[in-house]
């Protein structure tokens, strides 16, 4: 998944994306989990997360007959949730430790991870909502369109800081990102985490 990731980003050839690609993978892009304990809380649940979006956007794109530019596609599914993998040396999550509890035989019992939520916001990083951290990222690097930049500022629609803002703007990239990221969340990740639950 992550040399496949790598070669469409690249195929966008957008000045600075193999900068920002080194930068994805040295801060754990590839290795962070998606969600505290929703959708795709495990190692690697981010990209993954982000290739079933980019799958549903190209299926809706051509389902629509919209035609949106395949490189914009790629970009605001692969980098709409760049945030969550952290930034400054500091990852977005960190596991979610409980204390085991102690017996007569085991006074004094290992930690380990919880299964219910396995990860928790990383208390060492200034709380910044994920889509403003994802735009400040990707913009120290490339140069993203408007229609970029607002889909993936808005991608959570009204789940998100700027439900207020957006009735009446839509765009076309906007709505197909924010319905491929709700479906990739809810229906295809909530289905895969109930198949590994039976």
């Amino acid at each position: 998944m992550k040399d496949r990731i790598i070669r469409i980003l690249t195929d966008t050839g957008r000045n600075g994306i193999d900068q920002l690609i080194d930068y994805m993978d040295e801060g754990g892009y590839f290795e962070a989990p998606c969600s505290s304990g929703r959708h795709m809380a495990k190692a690697g649940g981010l990209a993954e997360h982000s290739a079933n979006v980019y799958e549903i956007m190209i299926s809706l794109d051509m389902a629509f007959g919209a035609e949106l530019n395949y490189h914009s596609i790629a970009i605001c599914a692969f980098l709409h949730d760049l945030g969550k993998m952290g930034q400054y040396g500091k990852p977005g999550y960190i596991p979610n430790m409980l204390k085991g509890r102690a017996t007569k035989a085991n006074p004094d019992p290992e930690p380990y991870q919880s299964e219910k939520k396995p990860y928790i916001s990383n208390p060492d990083l200034l709380y910044v909502d994920h889509e403003v951290r994802s735009i400040a990222i990707v913009s120290r690097f490339i140069e993203l369109t408007e229609e970029e930049q607002q889909a993936i500022l808005w991608h959570n629609g009204l789940y998100g800081p700027f439900k207020y803002e957006i009735q009446g703007k839509e765009t076309p990239l906007y709505m197909l990102l924010h319905f491929a990221d709700m479906w990739a969340s809810r229906v295809i990740e909530e289905e895969e985490g109930e198949a590994d639950d039976e």
